[in-house]
């Protein structure tokens, strides 16, 4: 009997603690970023059920636990330590803002966690951390199309305007560094708060410099403001936001000085648009449509991050299996992948894996996106 009931206990020890798969996220589902984290949460909730409904990842159910940061740097480092300690979960996506993921992106490495972030800075990933992954395209790359086109258009003396937040600050850097490979000179170099009410001061200071060009480097409302000040002073410089404001929202919020509005972004929010034989075309459809079904409201580019790091995470536990190493050593070679943002070639020594082919220019017309060819 006593060594029935001791090889009993060893086959109890032996099962895993979780016969699951403990999946983490951080989004900012409330605050000034919210209408960044909402599509990313109703993304990943959606996917999480949908692979649930198809047996699970390699036989196993998916676990999510799901937190807001509220787009707060220490929120998002309060609750990435929960999802660690408490909930034990193997990996985690998110955060929304750049900021929150450059916060946490320490404690990834001290807790042995793999991180998918939803953010777009470049300092996400560079320098290099071999436990933190990201799906969208790098404001290095959105920087490069936007001077690509200004340089075909003839275009060089350009004015910014960037917020003073980590998205700001790396877009501001990026603009900066890149500005004398394609030929920019930057007249003028103003800056705002997330929480300013007003741009007509920096704006007034950049008319002075006459540039052929504002781009606008932010998130959340404040670019609206940028854009609704523009056109109030009547400024005829090339208005030009970045990929922060690739979503519906945007255009809510500006209204009318939305119009005529230039920006990077991914094919996503145009999808229809595309040729037939477009390699992205079938991808983005089917997630356009099925998202947009379930929640009836627009699809936007930063949903299309959450389903991008799951698909990271997805193609890791599946390929690789549940312990740290097996995660990152499978994603760091996904290749050819077709995803929302483009196709991710992931090495060992590129967590990202997109280039500037993953964007396009558009336009904003009548209220809606329109592709630049």
């Amino acid at each position: 009997m006593k060594k029935l009931l001791g090889v009993l206990l060893i086959l109890v020890l032996a099962v895993p603690l979780y016969a699951e798969i403990r999946l983490g996220a951080l989004f900012a589902v409330t605050g000034p970023a919210s209408f960044l984290g909402l599509p990313e949460k109703q993304t990943l909730e959606m996917l999480v059920e949908e692979v649930n409904k198809k047996g699970g990842i390699a036989g196993e159910k998916v676990k999510l636990f799901l937190y807001d940061t509220k787009g707060l740097d220490s929120e998002a480092r309060k609750k990435f330590t929960r999802l660690v300690k408490k909930d034990k979960v193997d990996a985690v996506i998110g955060p929304t803002r750049s900021g929150s993921t450059l916060a946490i992106k320490e404690l990834a490495e001290r807790y042995k966690t793999p991180l998918f972030s939803c953010a777009a800075s470049k300092r996400i990933v560079q320098p290099l951390n071999k436990y933190v992954f990201k799906s969208p395209q790098s404001d290095t790359h959105a920087v490069s199309k936007i001077y690509n086109f200004l340089h075909e258009k003839g275009k060089s003396r350009v004015a910014i305007i960037t917020a003073q937040n980590g998205f700001g600050d790396s877009g501001r850097t990026e603009l900066l560094e890149l500005a004398d490979k394609y030929g920019m000179e930057i007249v003028a170099d103003e800056k705002f708060r997330d929480t300013d009410k007003d741009m007509t001061s920096q704006l007034t200071k950049i008319s002075e410099a006459n540039p052929d060009a504002i781009i606008c480097w932010g998130v959340g409302p404040a670019p609206a403001l940028v854009a609704k000040n523009v056109r109030q002073l009547g400024l005829d410089s090339m208005l030009i936001m970045s990929h922060g404001v690739a979503s519906k929202k945007f255009i809510e919020l500006a209204g009318n000085a939305a119009e005529g509005t230039i920006l990077p972004a991914g094919r996503l929010l145009v999808a229809e648009q595309l040729e037939k034989d477009d390699m992205f075309r079938r991808v983005l459809i089917n997630y356009k449509n099925a998202y947009e079904k379930r929640y009836e409201s627009p699809v936007s580019t930063f949903g299309g991050h959450a389903y991008d790091a799951f698909m990271m995470f997805k193609y890791g536990i599946g390929k690789g299996g549940k312990t740290t190493a097996s995660i990152i050593s499978a994603v760091e070679n996904m290749d050819t992948f077709v995803g929302t943002a483009g196709e991710f070639n992931i090495t060992a020594s590129d967590h990202n894996g997109l280039d500037e082919s993953a964007f396009v220019m558009l336009k904003i017309h009548s209220g809606d996106w329109e592709l630049i060819n």
